[in-house]
């Protein structure tokens, strides 16, 4: 990790830190998007490509989004977005940081992916059961585990009957210290998705090349009514 990289990564945790302490599980991201002043390079999630783990998903067959209606949760600098969309997928990319939604506007220019502003645990009634596909990539690992759940059930409650989420965040055993933000998640955190009516239909525990390699989860689960 450059210096750059691993500067923006410690101001995270900093900002998170003191945010959570004021009871604020989600305030601290605006206030990473107007320090980072326009820089991508000071987003540490940020690397203007998408996720590896989505874009490799993608590839072996674009078409399972092509046509879709799909909500990407914490979209970021929509870098996300943008793939599903380059797949042929109707999107909807909402973030609650107002700076990063315009932020995405200016990035790209033309695009066909709707980016609005949206808080994951107030989300608006007419996207309850509106959507034949969810990504979540980690949202979930940047929030408190008290909050986790229900930010899950949030998720779940967009998916249209037959529709999917595709969950992606780094991967740790329950037995693991928790470690530190972004907040590696357990195969038993994500297995909520289950107790909320989900069938689980993959659970991929992936190792990528790195130094130091770096385990993943990508969990797909279907609202099967």
């Amino acid at each position: 990790m450059d210096a750059q990289r691993y500067d923006a990564r410690e101001r995270a945790r900093a900002l998170a830190r003191a945010a959570i302490a004021r009871g604020d599980a989600t305030g601290w991201f605006e206030e990473l998007y107007q320090q980072a002043a326009g820089q991508v390079g000071n987003v540490p999630w940020a690397d203007g490509e998408g996720h590896p783990l989505l874009v490799e998903w993608l590839a072996l067959d674009p078409a399972r989004v092509a046509g879709r209606r799909a909500l990407v949760v914490g979209c970021g600098l929509g870098e996300d977005a943008e793939q599903l969309a380059r797949a042929g997928a109707q999107v909807l990319a909402f973030d609650v940081a107002p700076t990063a939604v315009d932020w995405c506007r200016k990035l790209w220019p033309g695009t066909s992916v709707r980016y609005e502003v949206g808080d994951l645990f107030a989300l608006p009634p007419q996207w309850r059961g509106a959507f034949d596909f969810v990504l979540e990539i980690y949202t979930l690992q940047a929030l408190p585990a008290q909050f986790r759940a229900a930010g899950m059930a949030a998720m779940a409650a967009a998916l249209a009957p037959g529709g999917q989420i595709l969950a992606i965040s780094r991967a740790r055993e329950a037995t693991d210290p928790p470690g530190e933000l972004p907040w590696p998640l357990t195969r038993e955190e994500l297995a909520q998705f289950g107790r909320l009516g989900l069938a689980q239909r993959a659970f991929e525990d992936i190792t990528s090349a790195g130094d130091p390699p770096t385990r993943h989860w990508r969990a797909r689960f279907e609202r099967v009514k």
